[in-house]
């Protein structure tokens, strides 16, 4: 090849070379500016790489067997509220307690099918609080039943504990002057694991859904490592009360409800002068050491949480979530006016809307209704609000009266020689609900 034929092919490729270099550079600046401005393009870089796309909506039927295992100080009274109103729309039968437990099924003893109300049984949903026992609530409910729990981060959970049940748990009756500190500084002091609601104050979680809460710190972790495996065993979702919105979504479709079936207001809520803005990290890193079994839960469900949501498309869920929440802000409005705010109870003229009040400085508040009612959904707002005793007592009236016209059909049909075995005559008429007993403070 002639050298000047060489030489202009090897200047072709050196301007070759210039050009990728310089195309390469402004690729590049491109994706870092959009990656630096993508929160103010409303740009993602996953829309470069999408991931699998959301649920187009609703395939199959709605599952109503589900068993919620009402956990103490975790939004449990809210989600509680939900599967209400859900049974009550669908007509679902909703396990009840007996009189003599009140409105829990004879918590904190173990869970037994004898604790619900006769005119409940067959039930397919139960959502009040109880004792987790598999074997028993498997004898009671569907085989196709669901069963969902919720946890709470346990340093802010422990806080709520010792404010709410301040005057009722021996152990946090002896403190001087209420203090949640002198507690956690020496918790033994206080604590007696006999005695009478002792579970309030140490590894509650861990009592509630059936385990040990006195295993010692020397085989704490062999322990715990079973408890976590029987309870993934046992239950197709763990909720985290502190991603509310976002386990409300992983509900829904595990279950194929609606979004209209899992809007929600906050019940069983404190007042902000009754609760702590913040738990200093001193006293939240007390906390979780001496409820050593909750700590572990809540970090092995709450990992696990988000790698469910993970699989099911964070940015789908984020987006449900976020649907959820402005449905919820319309539905507020529309049922509690304009400027909806949660009022003390003394200001809640509504009784069937008023909380009950534990004993001490913790006040509960509410929603109220306004003078001029909603509209035709005045019946669905007023259930939106209400406190788990109000809407106990409720649907046990309700629902003995459907067993009453059940029993009343059955004995027509005897009488014409059909017979009708649905349902047992209905039960004597519920005790009145008493409070937890008052115990003298010391100090």
């Amino acid at each position: 090849m002639p050298p000047v034929l060489a030489r202009l092919q090897q200047a072709a490729k050196m301007v070759m070379t210039r050009k990728k270099v310089v195309v390469l550079l402004l690729l590049g600046g491109t994706l870092s500016l959009l990656l630096h401005q993508g929160s103010q393009l409303s740009w993602s870089p996953r829309l470069l790489f999408p991931g699998p796309p959301c649920p187009a909506g609703r395939t199959r039927p709605k599952h109503t067997a589900v068993a919620f295992v009402k956990t103490h100080k975790t939004a449990g009274t809210t989600v509680q509220n939900i599967l209400f109103r859900f049974a009550e729309r669908h007509n679902v039968t909703l396990a009840l307690p007996r009189p003599s437990c009140e409105h829990q099924f004879c918590y904190p003893r173990d869970f037994s099918a004898r604790f619900v109300h006769p005119a409940t049984r067959p039930p397919r949903m139960l959502a009040s609080h109880l004792r987790f026992n598999r074997a028993e609530l498997r004898r009671l409910l569907p085989n196709d039943t669901v069963y969902v729990t919720i946890l709470r981060e346990p340093a802010a959970m422990f806080e709520s504990l010792f404010s709410y049940y301040n005057r009722y748990c021996p152990a946090f009756v002896r403190v001087p002057n209420g203090s949640l500190e002198a507690f956690l500084r020496a918790p033994r002091a206080y604590y007696r694991p006999d005695e009478r609601y002792a579970m309030y104050a140490h590894n509650t979680l861990a009592y509630d859904l059936g385990g040990d809460n006195e295993r010692s710190a020397r085989d704490e972790p062999a322990y715990l490592a079973g408890l976590i495996r029987d309870l993934e065993a046992a239950f197709s979702l763990v909720m985290i009360a502190e991603y509310f919105d976002e386990s409300l979504v992983l509900l829904r479709r595990l279950l194929a409800w609606d979004l209209e079936d899992v809007l929600y207001v906050k019940l069983n809520v404190r007042s902000a002068s009754s609760r702590l803005a913040a738990l200093p990290e001193g006293l939240a890193r007390a906390a979780r050491r001496w409820n050593g079994l909750d700590a572990g839960l809540y970090e092995h469900f709450n990992a696990s949480f988000w790698r469910r949501v993970a699989r099911a498309g964070r940015e789908c869920v984020q987006r449900e979530a976020r649907e959820l929440r402005e449905a919820r802000e319309r539905l507020l409005h529309r049922c509690f006016g304009p400027r909806p705010r949660l009022r003390p109870a003394a200001e809640i003229r509504n009784k069937q809307l008023q909380p009950w009040q534990p004993l001490g400085n913790v006040g509960i508040v509410g929603y109220d209704l306004p003078s001029r009612p909603p509209g035709p959904g005045g019946d669905e707002c007023l259930k939106l609000a209400m406190p788990e005793v109000q809407y106990s007592s409720y649907l046990l009236r309700k629902q003995k009266r459907r067993a009453g016209a059940w029993a009343e059909r059955g004995r027509a049909g005897a009488a014409d020689g059909v017979g009708d075995r649905e349902q047992p005559p209905p039960p004597p008429p519920p005790r009145p609900i008493r409070a937890l007993p008052r115990l003298a403070r010391r100090g």
